[in-house]
């Protein structure tokens, strides 16, 4: 019997440019017009930064409800669509709060939808052995082409004005359409094959999805929903203040020069933790296929920590570039390993429902979280303690994470003839 080729590694390609339209270019730019919209709209921190949260709140459904009954090219099709339109509007919209809190609904969701869960989903099913290499290849994807965005977003800006360079965002996702249709496929399955090119089914494919209530009840998910949650609203703090945090440090937004000068800063800054996350993307990914998830994990939690910090020592006469990459390293390898440790912890079958409820909360944490960082600059006068605020809430994401339990989902097979544990899941 002629051997068939192994077509994952084409699947993971053409990921790795969905996942970076879909989310890498959308998510890490937009920021970059967020003092544009307080000098044009009159709006504040905290208006501006609001709009994300109230969204992730109002979709929590969404991930729950619709991701698990689709295929994930389905998914990321009707996300890029839908994220279009958000940044279409975005582009038109004219200082009216109702409608830019809208407009950030339709991004939300959008981003669930053909963001993180089906690049995750599509990855899980193709790998097993080397689920930690691929999924670190397709998360590459983010970081790359987030870092184009930022070579775009200041000249079209400044060259036009932002809302054509917002629209032109927003145009871009339909480039993620051809490759989806004709090059990705959700399962080895569609093309006879089984993960990594075995001639044989792994054995967690024999693991009988786990029901809401089982993962609600076990104390291993909540850690991972807290740990994650943690790190990732950490993450997002420091992704949706940078600039503001720049501008604090000595930077100025008021002359037409000290404008340019913000927005090379952030551009650097933006281009070498992107760069840099892809470094850690593809490191850790291969560390997490041969040593403990868990401590992997853990260590790079406790990076992202430690570099917050650093972030406050950024000044028109000290160079941001230390902090970006050890915060892009850190990073890069965070969103990667949520999917990876899931899919240990409770098995491929069961991801679709697992990162269903744990991307809504994640989302709930990267949003609320730089929206309660606004409240503590506006409070204070100062990012000093909202920093620390950031700082303590990742250590406790990099706790929780040290505390899970060493367990592999593939074990469970032994045990699906017990009728105790058969009864739990149902």
């Amino acid at each position: 019997m002629k051997h068939k080729t192994f077509y994952g590694w084409w699947v993971t390609a053409a990921a790795f440019i969905t996942f970076g339209i879909s989310t890498g270019l959308p998510y890490y730019n937009m920021p970059f017009f967020y003092d544009y919209f307080q000098r044009s709209f009159g709006w504040s921190k905290a208006q501006i930064t609001f709009g994300f949260p109230l969204a992730a709140l109002l979709t929590l459904w969404i991930g729950p409800v619709l991701v698990p009954r689709y295929s994930p090219r389905k998914l990321i099709l009707a996300g890029t669509g839908l994220t279009c339109l958000a940044f279409l509007g975005f582009g038109t919209m004219h200082g009216a709060l109702w409608l830019y809190y809208s407009l950030w609904f339709l991004y939300t969701v959008g981003y669930i939808l053909s963001g993180p869960i089906p690049h995750q989903l599509i990855v899980s099913h193709w790998f097993r052995r080397n689920r930690g290499k691929a999924m670190g290849l397709v998360y590459v994807g983010v970081g790359l082409v987030g870092s184009l965005g930022s070579f775009l977003v200041k000249p079209l800006t400044e060259g036009t004005n932002f809302h054509i360079c917002l629209m032109v965002m927003g145009a871009m996702m339909f480039l993620a359409w051809p490759l989806t249709l004709l090059v990705v496929r959700d399962r080895p399955a569609e093309k006879g094959l089984y993960a990594d090119g075995d001639e044989h089914p792994p054995a967690e494919n024999k693991i009988e999805p786990y029901s809401f209530k089982y993962l609600f009840g076990q104390y291993s998910f909540w850690l991972l929903l807290i740990g994650s949650f943690c790190s990732i609203g950490s993450i997002g703090a420091i992704n949706f203040h940078m600039k503001f945090v720049f501008i604090d440090q000595g930077f100025t937004d008021k002359t037409p020069e000290g404008q340019a000068l913000l927005n090379s800063v952030w551009r650097l800054a933006s281009i070498i933790i992107l760069w840099s996350s892809i470094g850690g993307r593809m490191g850790i990914g291969g560390l997490a296929d041969r040593f403990s998830k868990k401590w992997v994990m853990a260590a790079t939690y406790f990076i992202v920590a430690g570099t917050i910090p650093l972030l406050l020592t950024v000044s028109p006469t000290n160079s941001p570039i230390g902090f970006a990459l050890l915060f892009g390293f850190g990073m890069g390898a965070d969103y990667m390993l949520i999917p990876l440790m899931a899919a240990e912890q409770f098995g491929v079958n069961s991801l679709a429902r697992a990162m269903a409820i744990i991307l809504p909360v994640n989302t709930i944490g990267q949003t609320w979280f730089p929206y309660f960082v606004s409240l503590l600059r506006d409070q204070f006068g100062n990012y000093t303690v909202a920093m620390g605020a950031v700082f303590a809430v990742a250590m406790i994401g990099a706790l929780s994470i040290a505390l899970l339990p060493r367990h592999h989902a593939h074990d469970e097979t032994l045990r699906l003839q017990d009728p105790e544990r058969a009864a739990a899941r149902s």
